[in-house]
């Protein structure tokens, strides 16, 4: 059989280890789709809580209870005795040593192709929980080839096994799992117990507050899927708030939040609404209302009512019961780096880098002990859980390069004593590789005429391709600049 993979098209990194990208690599695209439609199906089936929801969230039966691996959502790929890994942001892995023994168990059990899912981690040295920066340090520049002999694959369910589903039968993924690879150390079934209810707490107790997992996985093929894990606390900034409305009106409805990066700069990570009492809501809403300034930077919450913006000093303590960095396709989650003028005293948005997000958040209490600082309100805290690129990047980085004017129109008519004007602008943004915020093209029409029920009208298009949008401002001129108009 023709392989699926174009060899030549992958980077080597160490040895026969290799990685690259799916769109390059893969011939067959129906494999990257299916990778992203089973990370999206889990996210969807799996209902994440902390430990005292689970108490009684979970309903009483029989359950194959997982220890939770601190990796990276991947798909093992197998077709012919050929093995590789692609996960849902289109990175494709192949050669490490996990990578031969899974092709060497499936071979000798006579498969012939398996798309398989599990978590790609990494077998510490020290003994000690990995975390999923580890593998993303290893996995992405391995410093020696004993670090990407350190990876692992933590197996959890099968997708297509020579054509079978074994997805919604979990007994019969395990046990498939379990005579494929038997205990082979780095390419295995993730440690799976059957038990009842209680079961399940026992093991969070020995797993998660004994030997630091990160959480467990509950799994049944009638109840659903749950994610069970210890909440997170973080002190963050306060750089916003709203008030409720109707009969909420005079109480906070939710504060937003930032971390502060190494340079001072805030980055927004989240909303906060839950975890207050009434009387907490009155009287915080009290304490913000006098701290009011002005912002060139606007964000609305859940009602799409505007935060109003407070200048930075106040700081809070809440709990979430996870952070992620990436999109269950794999991209990264970008949030708004914003700057305190002291002089001017407002806030300045400069533009959006990846950071994460913040799930299930409750406000915990004020911290009056702390002030928004890079030392109180550090972004650590969450780089130290998950993998955030770009980290160290400083505001002096971010200013974007100039646009380019390309053509400019502007032509005016005049009817029944009135001149009505009509401008067409085409410039190149220099800021698409930049930045994921700015097209490469924009076109902007202006379109005043005094004696409309509207006399000001814009219209905007965008694009890519350079020879698209100046066919676009030929169509337009052609359109709006027309009979009695004079070019001036």
């Amino acid at each position: 059989m023709k392989s699926i993979l174009n060899k030549e098209k992958l980077i080597q990194l160490l040895g026969d280890y290799y990685v690259g990208k799916a769109a390059d690599c893969i011939l067959d695209p129906d494999i990257l789709r299916q990778v992203r439609m089973r990370r999206r199906q889990l996210g969807r089936m799996m209902m994440a809580l902390d430990r005292d929801k689970a108490k009684y969230r979970i309903p009483a039966g029989d359950y194959f209870i997982s220890r939770k691996i601190d990796g990276e959502f991947t798909c093992l790929v197998y077709r012919d005795g050929e093995a590789f890994t692609v996960n849902p942001g289109g990175t494709v892995r192949m050669g490490a040593e996990f990578h031969k023994r899974a092709a060497k168990h499936l071979k000798n059990a006579g498969v012939k192709s398996a798309l398989i899912g599990g978590e790609l981690y990494v077998n510490r040295p020290d003994g000690k929980r990995a975390w999923v920066h580890d593998v993303v340090r290893v996995a992405r520049k391995p410093e020696d080839e004993g670090a990407v002999d350190s990876l692992g694959f933590g197996i959890f369910n099968i997708y297509d096994l020579d054509g079978k589903d074994y997805s919604m039968h979990y007994a019969d993924a395990i046990q498939k799992v379990q005579e494929i690879f038997g205990k082979d150390g780095l390419v295995h079934s993730v440690e799976t117990v059957v038990g009842d209810e209680k079961e399940i707490f026992k093991l969070f107790s020995k797993w998660v507050d004994e030997e630091d997992a990160e959480g467990v996985v509950v799994r049944s093929d009638t109840a659903g899927v749950f994610k069970i894990k210890p909440r997170h606390t973080l002190d963050l900034a306060v750089v916003g708030f709203t008030e409720g409305i109707d009969d909420r009106s005079g109480m906070l409805h939710s504060m937003l939040l930032a971390v502060i990066r190494s340079d001072g700069s805030f980055q927004i990570i989240s909303r906060v609404g839950g975890g207050f009492s009434d009387d907490q809501r009155i009287e915080i809403l009290k304490l913000l209302n006098p701290q009011v300034v002005e912002s060139e930077y606007a964000e609305v919450n859940s009602d799409r009512v505007a935060y109003q913006m407070i200048k930075p000093g106040l700081v809070i303590e809440i709990s979430c019961l996870d952070i992620i960095s990436r999109t269950s396709h794999g991209s990264t989650i970008d949030r708004m780096i914003i700057e305190w003028d002291e002089d001017k005293k407002h806030w300045e948005g400069i533009r959006r880098l990846p950071l994460c997000s913040i799930i299930s958040p409750q406000f915990l209490r004020i911290r009056d002990d702390k002030t928004a600082n890079a030392d109180d309100v550090k972004i650590s805290q969450l780089s130290d859980i998950t993998e955030i690129p770009d980290l160290e990047r400083v505001v002096d980085d971010l200013i974007l390069p100039l646009s380019t004017v390309i053509e400019r129109v502007v032509a005016t008519k005049t009817l029944k004593e009135a001149t009505m004007v009509r401008k067409l602008l085409l410039w190149k943004t220099n800021k698409e590789e930049a930045s994921r915020d700015h097209p490469a093209y924009v076109l902007h029409l202006t379109n005043y005429s005094p004696n409309r029920k509207e006399p000001l009208q814009h219209e905007i298009r965008v694009s890519s391709s350079e020879e698209q949008i100046k066919m676009l401002m030929e169509n337009w001129k052609e359109k709006y600049i027309v009979g009695g108009w004079v070019i001036v």
